[in-house]
């Protein structure tokens, strides 16, 4: 008996996981006759958390749809913004993402980051068990079954992947008010409490300091503080969310 025919229609935003024989208007893949569709699709190399619509002879079907001879598919890239449904929009960030991490908790984003590679089966079981999206440039780890959501980070150039990461999720922002050492949340702080926590000149010159509730590290508005700004100012310019009144940092 021969084995399915079907021709498949992949978006150009989609074509960066293609083999490059594979990036044409569409193409004809020979499946086994029992694999599901988000099989198929993830054997051409895109991982199911990219996919938006799958779309056979006109109608919509599941992931799980198994493919009959002759079909004519076509894959949607996932719409943005993107609802994560069933949980608190939070991040999981693997270990090449740490840039990208900082920058989402200045923006007040709950973002955790392993800073060690702990392997694809302990992440996939914290964004389970936290129910967190796993971003990451690992198609590998993105396509493990047990993750809860996940997003793949498209470029190297952080300022790219943040200006990504906010378009496509477009999550709630509250800058200046998460640590982005630890991820914990920052609080208004006394001068007299961390004043054994600075050192002389910085307590010479600045007199409104913020803390991180959960690593104790301080905060002010030192030599860096205008670059951050800038940072925050950009990623403001082309997100509308809400926006939290910040402690003076």
């Amino acid at each position: 008996m021969s084995r399915p025919r079907i021709t498949v229609r992949m978006p150009a935003d989609l074509h960066v996981f293609l083999a490059a024989n594979r990036r044409g208007e569409a193409t004809e893949v020979v499946t086994d006759g029992s694999s599901s569709l988000g099989h198929v699709v993830e054997s051409m190399g895109v991982p199911l958390t990219e996919v938006g619509r799958l779309v056979v002879d006109g109608r919509e079907v599941p992931a799980a749809h198994v493919p009959a001879d002759g079909e004519d598919v076509r894959v949607h890239a996932v719409e943005r913004p993107q609802a994560v449904p069933g949980a608190p929009l939070r991040f999981l960030l693997d270990v090449h993402l740490g840039t990208l991490a900082r920058r989402l908790r200045l923006l007040g984003v709950d973002a955790a980051y392993e800073n060690e590679d702990i392997g694809d089966p302990a992440l996939a079981a914290r964004s389970a068990a936290e129910r967190r999206v796993i971003l990451s440039r690992d198609r590998g780890l993105l396509r493990r079954r047990e993750i809860w959501a996940g997003g793949y980070v498209y470029s190297d150039r952080p300022e790219d992947q943040l200006r990504d990461v906010l378009n496509r999720f477009a999550p709630p922002l509250a800058p200046w008010t998460r640590c982005v050492a630890c991820n914990g949340p920052l609080t208004a702080a006394d001068k007299q409490a961390v004043r054994d926590r600075l050192r002389h000149g910085t307590r010479a010159t600045y007199d409104v300091f913020a803390q991180c509730a959960q690593c104790g590290r301080v905060y002010w508005k030192g030599a860096h503080h205008a670059r951050l700004e800038a940072v925050v100012a950009e990623a403001l310019r082309g997100v509308k969310g809400s926006v939290g009144r910040p402690p003076s940092v």
